[in-house]
Order: structure tokens, then C-alpha cells, then sequence
């Protein structure tokens, strides 16, 4: 993989990479995993197949700066809105949420609504979601 930028516009965020709910398939959370890590972030992954409590617990844990969820499934709304739910009642309610995978643009408004910053698909190019996760963590 290449390298984002040589500024390392993430320099000393910690940035932690979810896949939430049933869905088996990782390698876009680990693509984007790798170009925050080469944009300088520290990324934390879960892994497969983790609650939202268990994302909510590990972002407090690990005392991040925001949380990227991973979902392909079709279950992006319910699991955004259980792992938001999930961070207030820690009250880690302030740390962003950012959206990528499978996300239809229809319901793009609900999943701000529920408090999502950004939404990133597969066609976007990687420095762009960067670079757009770097001007929300300013």
C-alpha cells in the first residue's frame, strides 16, 4: 500500500476500526486500518463479529478518537444506533462515529441523524476518506 502523506495528517489520534454484527468480511475495515496507520493514527482493530457494547467498551478502553464501523451486512442502521446508544450509557457519547461499507445513499440522512460524522463507500478514493477523517478529528 501506499503511502497517504508524508505529513501524517493523523499523527497522535487513535482511531479504532469495528466490525460490528454478523458480517464476516473485513477486508475493507482492513484497508482503511492500514491507510489511517500510514497517515500516522494509531488503529486499534476488533476483529470480527463484535457487539456494540464490546466496541463501545474497547473505544473507551483504549481512549480513542473516534470509531470507524465496518458493515456490509445491511444492518448499518441498528448497529449504529445500538453502538451510539451503547457509548453514552459509558458516557463516551462525544467520540465520533464514522460510517464505511455497504450503505445505500437513501438512508444516508437517518444514520446522520443518529449521529454518524461521515459515511464512506468503496468507490471513494482513500486519500479523500483520510483526508476527511483528519478535518473531523482537527
Amino acid at each position: 500500500m501506499t503511502t497517504i502523506s508524508a505529513a501524517a495528517p493523523l499523527k497522535g489520534k487513535r482511531i479504532l476500526i469495528a466490525k460490528p454484527g454478523l458480517d464476516g468480511h473485513d477486508v475493507g475495515a482492513k484497508v482503511i486500518a492500514l491507510a489511517l496507520r500510514d497517515a500516522g493514527a494509531e488503529v486499534i482493530y476488533t476483529g470480527l463479529r463484535k457487539t456494540p457494547d464490546y466496541v463501545a467498551r474497547v473505544a473507551v478502553d483504549e481512549d480513542v478518537d473516534a470509531v470507524g464501523l465496518s458493515v456490509l451486512s445491511g444492518s448499518h442502521r441498528d448497529l449504529v444506533q445500538q453502538t451510539r446508544a451503547s457509548l453514552e450509557a459509558i458516557g463516551a457519547g462525544d467520540i465520533p462515529l464514522f460510517l464505511g461499507g455497504t450503505i445505500p445513499a437513501e438512508d444516508w440522512p437517518d444514520l446522520y441523524a443518529l449521529g454518524v460524522k461521515q459515511i464512506y463507500t468503496s468507490e471513494m478514493p482513500l486519500a479523500d476518506v483520510v483526508a476527511s477523517i483528519a478535518k473531523t478529528l482537527k
